[in-house]
């Protein structure tokens, strides 16, 4: 019996430490500048072989001079990731943050992408993009490899549990400037500071979730935004979310659809649109064509 389980730890082992590391070489690769990015990949390698030797050195102590047992010795490394973990959570939330965003809207949903590679790899954007369920913004987070700052209206950036992920992505709230003009107006002070310093956001220009499938009229926001800051601007479209749990379809806000858990759902993106050719009608116009006539 003990052969089968050690094979079992050591697979495990290994599966979840490359759920690990391979995100956090792809992180290294696309936020290194280009001029410094092969040092630091090899320093990152030097670092790794370095503590490899360490912690087969600490192997070694703990079965041979301590005497414990191999499952003692898991125990222990399983304790020291927890608390590296923990400390790496702590310095860099957003990295965790993703990855569960990633792992709750792949397990929930079949998402297909298309067109992201439109979205600027570098540099100041905003997403546009129609609003159809409350979990619209995991899904965008999960998809797009930038990280993303969302405008989202400030009810739902409120909801229990989704408030946490959305204060470590630095998500901006926002109301209508008839319901709190203080909070508007601090609203786009701060989109006008995210792309100054070259973020990536995403708002919803309907400014609230459709209660019949179909896009509302976007609101002319979008147009104060890239008026202030000039930043190329990315239609988006949800497709397939409609009639879903998270979804306002049905009798209250969650309607359990349970069938449509694990459904398939497609982003798709065009290419970005000049500053200077924005406006919220043509916006609306090609989220529409984009979306198609399946919500």
């Amino acid at each position: 019996m003990g052969t089968p389980r050690l094979l079992v730890d050591l697979g495990l082992m290994g599966m979840f430490a490359g759920m690990f590391v391979v995100p956090l070489q792809a992180n290294i690769q696309a936020r290194t500048p280009d001029d410094r990015r092969a040092r630091i990949i090899a320093a990152n390698n030097i670092l790794n072989a370095l503590f490899l030797v360490a912690g087969s050195g600490l192997a070694i102590f703990w079965l041979v001079y301590l005497d414990f047992s191999i499952p003692w010795l898991f125990l222990f490394v399983a304790i020291a990731n927890a608390a590296v973990a923990g400390y790496i959570f702590q310095q860099v939330p957003e990295f965790t943050m993703r990855f569960l965003v990633w792992l709750l809207s792949h397990s929930m949903y079949r998402v297909r992408h298309d067109g992201l590679e439109a979205i600027p790899e570098r540099g100041p954007a905003v997403i546009v993009c129609n609003h159809v369920s409350y979990v619209d913004a995991l899904l965008l987070a999960g998809a797009v490899r930038r990280p993303i700052r969302f405008v989202m209206a400030k009810s739902i950036y409120e909801l229990p549990v989704l408030n946490f992920v959305f204060r470590t992505s630095r998500t901006i709230p926002i109301t209508s400037k008839r319901a709190d003009p203080d909070t508007y107006e601090a609203a786009f002070a701060e989109i006008r500071e995210a792309l100054e310093s070259r973020h990536l956001l995403c708002i919803f220009p309907e400014g609230r979730l459709t209660h019949d499938g179909e896009i509302d009229v976007f609101r002319p926001g979008i147009e104060r935004i890239v008026g202030e800051t000039p930043v190329p601007v990315v239609p988006m479209a949800l497709r397939g979310l409609w009639g879903s749990f998270f979804s306002r379809q049905g009798k209250g806000a969650f309607h359990r659809q349970w069938s449509r858990v694990w459904s398939r759902v497609d982003i798709v993106a065009a290419d970005p649109i000049p500053p200077e050719n924005v406006s919220a009608d043509d916006l609306r116009e090609r989220v529409m064509a984009l979306r198609g006539q399946w919500r």
